[in-house]
């Protein structure tokens, strides 16, 4: 019997985790949600070189589930301290409520600074931010920080929509 319930509540805790995110959070988010920017970062052209250069400080940082420093970190992470360092914005920590936000535009819109998201199985997904050319900047699981393609093969067909915040 005591088998029996550990096993379910790890496969309940298990069940809540999903993708690269580390945390829940509640409704804080999903209404009025506006966060500020300062106007020099509005610029595409300074908020690209902000991105690339923020790619130099953490290029090849190794993916870790729920890691949120240079020791590891995931997606949602990278992406919830990029956007608070770089460009002063507060984003949620996971994926799912980074999927919450913003305004969702076509892939074909996208521009320096927009979340792109994936499906990348059942339950997970996988968020990056948009570069240029069709170029994103991620925490990858098998290399760690990194900027990928969004026509790669893998990431084309995983792609799940791109949101503007």
């Amino acid at each position: 019997m005591k088998r029996y319930v550990g096993r379910s509540i790890i496969f309940i805790g298990v069940s809540f985790l999903v993708g690269c995110e580390s945390i829940q959070e509640g409704s804080i988010y999903k209404q009025n949600y506006r966060p500020t920017v300062s106007k020099p970062l509005l610029d595409p052209n300074n908020m690209r070189k902000v991105l690339y250069s923020h790619y130099d400080e953490w290029q090849g940082v190794r993916y870790k589930y729920g890691g949120l420093s240079r020791q590891g970190i995931d997606c949602s992470g990278f992406v919830h301290l990029t956007f608070k360092s770089k460009l002063g914005m507060n984003l949620p920590r996971t994926t799912w409520m980074q999927a919450k936000i913003g305004q969702e535009i076509r892939q074909n819109d996208l521009r320096v600074g927009d979340l792109v998201f994936f499906k990348t199985g059942k339950t997970s997904n996988h968020v990056g931010i948009y570069l240029e050319k069709n170029k994103f900047l991620h925490a990858s699981q098998k290399k760690g920080v990194t900027i990928s393609r969004l026509d790669h093969i893998y990431w084309r067909s995983n792609y799940w929509k791109s949101v503007r915040i």
